[in-house]
């Protein structure tokens, strides 16, 4: 039972409740009116009824989220995720409401929350200057979707009784159509593509719809381009791991459980404390079978045929990983080799900018074309969880489409001369062309009269000669 006792001019509610290591405590909370008090002690006794009742918690955001990160991210995060997530909650969330209790986070708090991130400058992280000199809507909202999974879990633990991040009031996301390559402009970058990785790795984010680090982690145990796989129409690859580079911290913390290989550092420098890593997927659906054309089958075996003239070379100094891609010496191929060399293809064969990953988009789109939008089939090449990502991002294809579509539509329905009683309008008259002022001038001119007397004439005779 719950009690209000007048203390200062305020209105107190009393109860006792039983904290988490079993004790009992006396809880006195302040309200201005009466009326207020009378409400919340009404709420503390029906939930206490109900066993509905939230304890008071001095717990701070800061403290939560620490455990939230141990007891559920760890448990459901991949390296990257972790990387990213750790680093918004150590940069951006614990320096603006880390030191706020958990149960003082309500709607309000939370968006008041978002328009303090508004004005929150970008964090420099692993060197690399931010592309915003304040936090981008788009990283606002990977924020709000971190905490909303936070206080979820919050809820279910019952250290709150609602999440504040449900509905928060977000900046509105300007999505810009990403810039992609068609067939034709592809066709002309392969041509002028001189670096054999480049060549080989934009042959498989094309043809096979995939992401950088799984062509970098592509392995030649999962490439199957034997001559009966390709008389039978059958060559494959099987997409199951992507190379990365990984803090050995996350390692440490997360396990190995996702890790498939970790690549032996070619020397040591002191400070450095990451690692490239074999790992598995993002997601479940990334793992794929992908039937590749019978040209890149053999663009794959003449390039194994040139790894293996390098192996014969450099003997007991290659470093032999089976990577599909990988550097001269067998050692992985990193991300940034292969968009250094793409820059330079794009500079020097003036083709027009897009990054790397457009081809993988540029893949999707030609493949939706091809097959008539069919979602699913597509899907499974891109390896996308959902066959709506791929709705919402090649929903121009669908546009292109309606306007075949009239066209089809016009020729099919249209072009029937009984069906409608319209005519197309008739094209205009030559600019500077005056029917008044040439009949002037044929009546005040005998010789221009006769010339086109004789004109007419010769025209007349050619048609009756081809009618002969």
């Amino acid at each position: 039972m719950a009690s209000i006792k007048k203390r200062r001019n305020k209105f107190n509610v009393v109860y006792y409740y039983i904290t988490e290591t079993g004790e009992r405590k006396q809880k006195w909370e302040p309200y201005d009116t009466e009326a207020e008090a009378k409400k919340r002690k009404a709420e503390v006794e029906y939930k206490q009824k109900v066993n509905r009742f939230i304890a008071p918690s001095k717990l701070t955001v800061s403290e939560f989220l620490d455990n939230f990160v141990e007891l559920y991210g760890e448990k459901k995060w991949g390296p990257h995720t972790y990387e990213s997530n750790t680093a918004l909650i150590r940069n951006y969330i614990n320096p603006l409401i880390g030191t706020e209790l958990v149960q003082s986070i309500d709607c309000l708090a939370a968006d008041r929350l978002i328009t303090r991130l508004q004005k929150t400058k970008s964090v420099t992280v692993n060197n690399r200057a931010p592309k915003t000199e304040f936090l981008s809507p788009n990283n606002i909202e990977r924020v709000n979707k971190l905490l909303r999974s936070a206080f979820k879990q919050a809820v279910r633990w019952g250290i709150v009784e609602r999440n504040p991040f449900e509905d928060t009031t977000l900046p509105k996301v300007k999505k810009v159509p990403r810039a992609i390559w068609d067939v034709q402009t592809i066709s002309d970058a392969l041509d002028a593509c001189r670096d054999p990785k480049l060549y080989v790795a934009m042959n498989l984010a094309f043809a096979c719809s995939m992401r950088m680090g799984e062509i970098l982690g592509l392995t030649w145990e999962n490439t199957h381009i034997s001559d009966e796989n390709i008389v039978r129409n059958d060559a494959y690859i099987v997409i199951d791991k992507e190379l990365a580079r990984v803090k050995e911290e996350t390692i440490e913390t997360l396990g190995k459980e996702e890790i498939i290989k970790i690549f032996p550092r070619t020397m040591y420098l002191e400070g450095q404390k990451t690692r490239i890593v074999l790992k598995t997927p993002k997601t479940e659906t990334s793992v794929r079978k992908v039937w590749i054309p019978e040209t890149l089958a053999y663009i794959l075996r003449e390039w194994k045929e040139v790894q293996e003239k390098q192996k014969d070379f450099l003997g007991s100094e290659y470093q032999d990983h089976d990577l599909v891609i990988a550097l001269a010496n067998g050692r992985p191929c990193e991300t940034k080799v292969i968009e250094n060399a793409f820059n330079r293809l794009k500079r020097d064969a003036q083709l027009p900018n897009v990054v790397f990953h457009s081809l993988r988009h540029s893949s999707a789109t030609y493949k939706l074309k091809l097959n008539h939008g069919d979602l699913k089939a597509t899907q499974g090449d891109t390896g996308h969880a959902q066959a709506q990502m791929l709705t919402e991002i090649y929903a121009h294809i669908i546009d292109e489409d309606r306007k075949v579509n009239a066209q089809k539509f016009e020729a099919a329905f249209y072009s029937n001369p009984d069906l409608r009683g319209v005519r197309a309008p008739e094209p205009p008259a030559p600019a500077g062309f005056d029917l008044a002022a040439l009949v002037d001038q044929l009546q005040k001119s005998p010789e221009l009269r006769e010339l086109l007397a004789s004109v007419l004439n010769g025209q007349n005779v050619g048609r009756a000669d081809s009618a002969v």
